[in-house]
Formats: C-alpha cells, structure tokens, sequence
C-alpha cells in the first residue's frame, strides 16, 4: 500500500495531546539568569538619557545593559539598518533602548518596567502617506550610510526603503485607445500573526561557542543573524530547535536570541528571555499595511488594454525583508487574468512603526484583495456577469508574467471553476435581499530556497531521516516528509522518524515558510532515499543471489519480483553490511531552479522568478444585516490546486486553517496605529475570529502532478489565505450594491456604504 495519499496520525501527536512535548516555554537550566528588555515608551523621538538605578534598586537585579556596552554597528536582513540597542534616537514604541538582567523573571521584567527612559518626543512619521509626504521628516537621517546585502541597488531614497519599476513604456498609447478607464484604490491594514506561544530564547556560552535554544521557524537564519549581530563567525553558533507554538511567519527572524547570547557570553551562565504578551504586539513582524491603486484601460468588448498599478506598503521602522516583498506584485498582476500592457510601481516606505514582515501568503492577501475586487469593478462597469468576464480574461498556457515567465499551467484555473460551479452554481449562490456572492483566484509560489536531509537505514530496518526542517503546526514534517520517506524505502510511515533541528547535525535548511517544506525538503528526501534504497537493492542481490533490478521493497521486506519467498528484511540487509561495508545512508539537497524570466524586466526586483506555481479558486456566500451592518459568511467553497496529495487530511486542515486567518484580515482584526502607537494590546481587543465565526469550509483538492516536486507535491500551507479577502469582500459588495476597497469590512464601514448606496 502506498504512503501517500492517506492521512496517517502525526509524530507529534500523542506528546502534544499529553502535554510531554517540548516548547520554549518548557525550557529551563540550573544557575540560569533572566532577562527583559526596556522599550521606547514613545514612537520617535531623541534618546537623551537612560536612568538605571531605579531598576537596579529592584531586589535580584543584577545589571541594565545599554548601547554603550554592546556591538555598535546596525545589522539586517536585507538593509543594515538596525541597531542591537538603540542609541541617538528611538524609530519606534517598543524599540529595546536597554537590557535588564537579574536573578529571576519577575525582577528582570519589573527592572525592565523601571528604567528611567529620557527621550524628547519628536513627531512620528505615521503612515505611508506621510512618510512620502513633500518636505517629509527622514525616520533615518542616515539612511545612505545603511549597506544593502549583496550591494543590491534597491531603489532607496530617504523614506524609501525599496522601489521595484516595471514600465515597458506604453501605457499613454494605450488608455487613449480605451472606451472607459477604471480606477480603484484599495486600502489593507496590518494583520498580527496571533501565535499563542510567546517567542523566547534561552543561551549557553561555552568553549568559544553560543548554543541557543528556541522555538523558532528558520534555525539557519537565526544562526547567521545572531552571528551577523554579535560579529562572530556563524559556525561559532549553534541553534537547537524544539517544537512551535505556532509562527505564521513572526518567528522567521531574530528576536531575543542574540541578547540572550551576548549576555550568556557576558555572565558565563545560562540566560533566557521571553516576551511579554504585550511585547509580543509590540514587536511583531505584522503582515504590512498597504494602499494599492489600480487603473485600467477597457474597450467596450472587455479586452483590458492596459493596467497602471501603483503600491505604497509599511516597512515601519526597519527594513527586515520589504524590500524582498516588493517584488511579489509583479507575480500578481497580469498572471491570473490578462490586464494588457501594464506599469508595476511598487514603493515600500520606512515610518515611526513597528517593522512589519513576513506572515503567511507575504503580501498575497492585500495584492490579490485589489487585484479581484478591480475586476469585480471593471465587469460592473462593463455589465457584465463577474464570473463571466473572469473566465473571458484569464491567462492562457503560454502568456508571460510580468517577468517574462511563461504561464505553464494556468489552465488549472478554467479547471478549477468548473469544479465550484458543480459544487455550487453561480447563478444560485448569492440569490435574495442582501446577500451576495464572490469570488477570488490565486496564483502562489513554492519557496524554492535550499534544504538537505541525511536518511540512514537503522539496524532494526527502520530509517532515520536527519534535517533541519521545522515543524510549525502543519503536519509537513511529523507526517508529510516521513511519507515520502517511507514511500520511497518501502516502510509503513510509523518507521521512519524526522530529528529535530540541529545546525550544528544537519545540513543547511531554509526553514518554515512559503509552503517549501514538503516540496523542498521532500525532494532532498526522495532524492537520499533513492540512493538509499539502491545501496539496500545492490547488497540485498548479493544476500539473494538475484540481480537488483529484479528486487522489489514492500513492507519493509526486500524480495525477488514474482518469488516472495525469496526475501530478507531491510533489518537484516542493515545489519548484514554494517560490519563489513558500513553502515547504509546517504545525503541529498535540493534548491528549485529560477524559472525562465527576463533579468531586465524591472529595477529592484529582488525575487526574480515564481517557482513551482500552484492555482486557486475561492467563493464566499455571504449575507448582511441592514440594521447592524454584520456580515455572515453563510457558505465557504475553496478549489486548491497541490500538486500531489500527500496527506489529504493535512490540506484539508491547512485549507481551514487558511479560510479563518482570511476572514479575520477580512472582517474582524483589528491593528489600527495611532501616531505610530498600536490602538490594540489585547487578544480580546484584536478581533481574532472565532469558532462560530468560521464557517464549514467546503474543500475541492486538484492533483497535477509536478514533475521536480517529491513523487509529484507542490506546496499547499500558505495559499489557503491567499485569496480570502478578495472572496469576502466581493461577495459583501455584491450583497450591498456598493464598492468595498478598505478592509477590515467592519460593521461601521457596511452600514456606511449602505447609506452612500441609497
């Protein structure tokens, strides 16, 4: 029986169900000091003076460290920008100005609260608009002193972090052309990641070396970012991974892991940090607010002669990785429906806010949000049906992305409307007095970075699969990769075990993020299983006197083809060789290739292709209380396009998982900012949706096979998000007759466009 496509129960299970798995939070070491961090208490303004004695007055605290007394210089990502500590001026509420370690957690954090922190306030550069505003105050003076990894030319220019241009030059020529212009512009706000477990970190230093503990998605990254911050060699680190209370994308980046090194280093004692709930807000890496405005040129036919898209999104304080972001529009427009010729501006922008980054689907719900509700605005200027004129513009096999990359299998998406029509036909959904229908289609990536996997068979014929791919609640690790494993040994899933992350065991991993686990990893697997198995067929010929292309591995038994009881055991070819040939394993990696594209098609362009596309299609049912302004999702229909189905009850809950995460950057979350301060410090106040709000998520799954992907798997955890927004919001503005461009659609903003509509 094949290991794929059926849902085995996860590794991780039975601990996590009893409460014996390991987080960050479970951490702990004898003689072990505590740490927190004192934080701007304002959004910008000049750092006059830090007072420590009120702190150090505090019964088990033993120091307030400053800018003065670590590393000097700014550090990134991408952009050096941010320093360890900050020193002349704060771009931030929440930045770390100072360091209080003590004896136990309650001192750290009450010294922490009691650093006398002098600052004179500046006004914050708030939001985008201000930030590109004339005469606009710079959040970073210096910003053309910052490096930029690689010496990338990234567009910046004073509150410009990055800019990416497309223009091919012809746009004036074509709206002269046009019958009719549409324009639009849509609004998105941040969204928090709401990850339960705090982030943390606990540190050792001994023989010269850092070891961190963590919950953390990227152990690599975290390993050469800690390294990068306290200007030592990366191999000087080293990262132990233990399981995750859920990231979303916050715990990609470095956090608390590199105070927590400093000062092991500093005091030769175990160290650990643990952020607040309220630092958790503060400092989170929100997915990025966003204004997009979208013209267009139509003819009277529906052909779109021309798109002019321009994006201004929130880098907030520091660059982290915006400036990568900023390329993801030029996958978006121009890739699912054909908009002509098209101009892609997109300008990611420092202000006095928390830096924002990665969460799942970076920037895909916001962009696919404008990109769905304008053609919702170009059919109703059209008069035409919405379905109608998406089927009538959607790309073809063989049109180019706005990079010059071919469309190769675009035509999953005519496949995928048909699929959601059976399910629920258009013409019906939506029927009667405020209440609407929409719909909403994706084209997302697979992240195509490294990753590595050592397999070993054991002696006891089970295998042993060594990486440090992260499990971040998914299932790709405690059952998708032991899938692929066993599928491709011949061992039922429960033989195979994935170790947990160990830079210093493992070869390079690129982490949890961008659904690359399964295609990625996967592939590194498959491709060391293979060599594994043939090892196990070459030894197992001599053992059966029968040459190895007649061998076959079933059960974890290999036998001649066509005489079963011809066989051994993968046990006993294990333990045959290990004494006289050595033991069996092998090591694999894999990195998917850049896609064909033009290198020329824009400035800035850091992301340069859209590897291993996966397609979908979502439709919600909604419907409107006209005294309330409260929005129902009534019926949820998503039509998700995966490449193979490794573990069909992973997706489906992926799918689910996606759909909530969607209604609330949709309907309910809130992450308002005022003068560069968060409005919201509270899970209660935050409007997470919760489990009434969701409604039963109808999930359609397309296999097409990907021809590089592990035994056909494309990625499927981020994509379920993607589309969301758009689908909800179409659907709502079909319900009221009125434009919804702004989101969250709050019940305030229904009953609004309501009354605008009459």
């Amino acid at each position: 029986m094949s290991a794929l496509g059926t849902s085995p129960e996860r590794s991780d299970a039975d601990a996590k169900l009893r409460g014996q798995a390991v987080f960050g939070a479970d951490l702990s070491k004898t003689g072990m000091l505590w740490a927190a961090l004192a934080r701007s208490p304002v959004a910008a303004g000049h750092l006059r003076a830090i007072d420590p004695v009120p702190a150090l007055r505090i019964d088990g605290v033993l120091e307030v460290v400053t800018a003065a007394d670590v590393p000097d210089w700014r550090t990134g990502v991408i952009v050096s920008d941010t320093p360890m500590l900050a020193a002349d001026y704060v771009a931030y509420e929440g930045e770390p100005v100072a360091i209080v370690v003590a004896e136990s957690r309650a001192a750290a954090e009450a010294g922490a609260r009691s650093v006398a922190v002098d600052i004179e306030p500046v006004e914050p550069v708030s939001t985008p608009e201000q930030a590109l505003a004339p005469g606009a105050r710079l959040v970073h003076p210096e910003w053309n002193r910052f490096a930029v990894a690689g010496g990338a030319d990234i567009g910046r220019n004073g509150n410009v972090v990055a800019e990416v241009v497309h223009d091919p030059g012809d746009l004036d020529e074509a709206f002269a052309a046009a019958d009719f212009v549409v324009e639009g512009t849509y609004r998105t706000p941040r969204q928090y990641q709401a990850h339960l477990e705090p982030k943390m970190a606990l540190a050792t230093y001994e023989s010269g070396r850092y070891t961190i503990e963590v919950s953390h998605q990227y152990p690599f990254r975290l390993r050469d970012r800690v390294a990068q911050i306290l200007g030592v060699a990366p191999s000087a680190v080293r990262v132990v991974g233990h399981h995750i209370g859920g990231g979303f994308g916050a715990k990609l980046d470095v956090s608390l892991e590199a105070f927590a090194a400093l000062l092991a280093q500093r005091y030769r004692r175990p160290v650990r940090m643990q952020h607040t709930a309220l630092e958790e807000r503060l400092a989170a890496p929100c997915r990025a607010n966003a204004i997009t405005a979208v013209r267009s040129a139509v003819r009277r036919d529906g052909t779109i002669l021309a798109t002019d898209v321009e994006i201004v999104s929130d880098s907030g304080a520091y660059a982290n990785n915006g400036p990568a972001l900023s390329s993801i529009p030029m996958f978006v427009f121009g890739s699912i429906y054909r908009v002509g010729t098209a101009r892609i501006w997109t300008r990611n922008v420092y202000t006095n806010t928390a830096p924002t980054g990665a969460y799942r689907g970076v920037n895909g719900p916001w962009l696919v949000f404008a990109n769905e509700r304008h053609m919702d605005a170009i059919a109703d200027a059209l008069g035409r049906d919405r379905r109608e004129f998406r089927l009538a513009s959607l790309a073809r096999d063989g049109d180019l992305m706005r990079n010059g990359q071919p469309l190769e299998q675009v035509s999953i998406l005519r496949e995928a409307f048909d699929h959601v029509d059976d399910l629920s036909g258009w013409q019906d959904a939506g029927a009667g007095e405020l209440r609407g229908v929409g719909q909403a289609a994706a084209i997302w990536l697979t992240n195509p970075m490294p990753g590595h996997a050592t397999v070993k068979l054991n002696e006891d014929g089970t295998a042993t699969v060594i990486t440090s791919a992260t499990e971040n609640g998914s299932g790709a690790v405690a059952t998708g990769l032991r899938q692929i494993a066993a599928e491709a040994l011949g061992l039922a899933t429960d033989q195979v075990t994935v170790t947990m992350p160990d830079t210093d065991a493992t070869g390079y991993d690129a982490g949890s993020q961008g659904s690359r686990t399964t295609h990625v990893v996967g592939r590194a697997i498959a491709d060391a299983s293979a060599e594994v198995r043939s090892q196990v067929l070459d030894r197992a010929s001599q053992m059966l006197e029968a040459a190895p292309e007649d061998l076959v591995i079933t059960d974890g038994v290999v036998s001649v083809a066509g005489v079963p009881t011809a066989s051994v055991t993968l046990g006993q070819v294990a333990q045959s060789v290990t004494w006289t040939e050595g033991p069996i394993a092998a090591g694999a990696s894999y990195v998917t290739p850049t896609p064909p594209h033009d290198p020329l098609c824009a400035t800035g362009m850091l992301i340069k292709g859209w590897p291993t596309p996966t397609y979908h299609l979502h439709q919600a049912e909604v419907s409107v209380d006209a005294v309330t302004g409260q929005v129902t999702v009534d019926r949820y229909i998503v039509c998700q396009e995966v490449g193979r189905a490794v573990h069909p009850d992973a997706i489906t809950g992926q799918i689910q998982g996606g759909v909530a995460q969607g209604l609330g950057f949709a309907l309910s979350e809130r992450v308002d900012l005022d003068h560069g301060r968060y409005v919201q410090r509270t899970f209660k106040q935050h409007g997470l949706p919760l489990a009434a709000d969701v409604p039963r998520v109808e999930a359609i799954v397309m296999e097409h096979a990907d021809p590089a992907g592990p035994f056909g798997a494309k990625g499927a955890a981020e994509p379920p998000v993607v589309p969301v927004a758009a689908a909800v919001a179409n659907a709502v503005a079909h319900a009221i007759g009125a434009p919804v461009d702004v989101l969250p659609i709050t019940p305030e903003a229904v009953l609004d466009a309501l009354e605008r509509a009459q």
